[in-house]
């Protein structure tokens, strides 16, 4: 189930939780992130790649990169056995930056987001279906867990794909990591 957990950028403790999706979207909404729930249908096996990945959900991703202009699409898939799984997330659990937004839809499997906007940071958890678009400066990290479990095919209107910008805050280091 998707979740938001609201926390004070000096705590590491939720004030709010919200589990309904309409809450979710609406809450995250309001500082600008977009949260839809999309229909992750079309079965697939685990560890798929991008070409089956891309392929079962070419008409989403074509409109969806028509409406915003994004001009390439990837996917990242991770099972628990994938042998750079402890690097992966290492990289991911560091705040940083995009120069654009970061678009994620979620097939298979689950991730935490960790938003800090303003004085708030939001603990999203997207789930298989969820589609969360973090607007391009803002700063966050990502938790896939010791064990990853995802599929999820991530949209760029930069060419190059993934690039990021450490902030060199050390406020991921205080917020619970997903370990389910």
């Amino acid at each position: 189930m998707s979740r938001l957990s609201l926390y004070p950028q000096a705590a590491d403790t939720p004030t709010r939780t919200l589990t309904e999706f309409d809450d979710i979207a609406e809450a995250l909404g309001e500082v600008g992130v977009r949260f839809e729930r999309w229909s992750a249908t079309t079965p697939l096996s685990m560890g798929a790649g991008q070409d089956e990945t891309l392929t079962a959900y070419r008409a989403d991703v074509d409109r969806l990169m028509a409406e915003s202009g994004y001009r390439s699409a990837d996917v990242i898939s991770l099972t628990p056995d994938h042998p750079q799984r402890e690097m992966l997330r290492a990289k991911f659990l560091d705040e940083h930056t995009h120069g654009e937004d970061e678009i994620r839809f979620f097939v298979e499997g689950s991730g935490l987001f960790y938003l800090h906007i303003g004085e708030q940071v939001y603990g999203v958890l997207c789930e298989k279906n969820d589609l969360i678009s973090v607007p391009a400066g803002t700063p966050h990290w990502f938790d896939m867990g010791p064990r990853p479990h995802f599929i999820a095919i991530r949209l760029f209107g930069n060419p190059d794909g993934w690039v990021a910008h450490f902030t060199q805050n050390p406020i991921a280091e205080r917020f619970p990591r997903l370990e389910a």
